[in-house]
């Protein structure tokens, strides 16, 4: 009768060596868990700067450049630009990403505006269909127009984005921050509003998604609608 070896029973068999302590499974798990972390720390943390970077954004008390460029999205956003254009800050505006349905007309009675000044200083964007269209549409007008230097009229949540795109499209230029404030969110909880939130939570994304595009090199369309421009 044969008798087994004792320490045969230590020898490591391959399964053994994949599930032990000290095992691939296990250190391939763990560097996992690890590389996970890392990255929702991370995000969370770029996050908490973006939105402590958007409730402290303030338009400038004072600034002059050669035109001005509003992003659609909102009248509230037109009628700030409007005002800025009428006080000189600009020698032209462009309202970027308008609806083809909508007139040089009603935005100019929207906005209370003269029609000398729409006449003489008003540029209708047309084309523009998202953020990126508006970066594309922008980057014509400026180098048709040889300006040096814009003011970007926005939402303070969707200025970060606006910059990036403006920029990478026209990286000459220098572009002006004018954020348009709904609210104060500096003074205000807004982290216990959903609607605020969600917002956030939704730009924080776009703003990585495009900054990572470039990053990597990935392409992008021109954000314009086909066919020839609307009037």
């Amino acid at each position: 009768m044969s008798r087994t070896d004792p320490d045969d029973d230590l020898t490591p068999t391959p399964r053994n060596r994949w599930f032990s302590r000290k095992g691939r499974l296990r250190r391939f798990v763990r560097a996992t868990i690890l590389i996970c972390m890392v990255i929702a720390g991370a995000v969370f943390g770029g996050f908490l700067w973006f939105a402590d970077s958007v409730a402290s954004m303030r338009p400038p008390s004072a600034t002059k450049a050669d035109g001005i460029i509003v992003l659609t999205g909102g009248y509230l956003r037109i009628d700030q630009a409007v005002g800025l254009l009428r006080d000189g800050v600009g020698k032209r505006l462009l309202i970027s990403g308008v609806n083809p349905s909508t007139t040089r007309a009603q935005i100019r009675k929207m906005t209370q505006s003269s029609a000398d000044l729409f006449a003489c200083c008003v540029d209708m964007g047309y084309q523009a269909v998202d953020t990126i269209g508006n970066a594309s549409e922008a980057a014509k007008w400026i180098k048709d127009r040889g300006y040096a230097s814009v003011v970007v009229v926005t939402n303070n949540y969707h200025m970060h984005r606006s910059l990036h795109e403006l920029r990478s499209s026209s990286p000459e230029t220098q572009f002006i921050a004018y954020p348009v404030i709904n609210s104060d969110l500096a003074r205000t909880n807004w982290f216990a509003n959903p609607d605020v939130v969600r917002t956030m939570i939704s730009e924080y994304i776009k703003f990585v998604a495009a900054a990572t595009r470039d990053l990597t090199g990935l392409g992008k369309g021109n954000g314009l609608r086909s066919g020839p421009p609307s009037n």
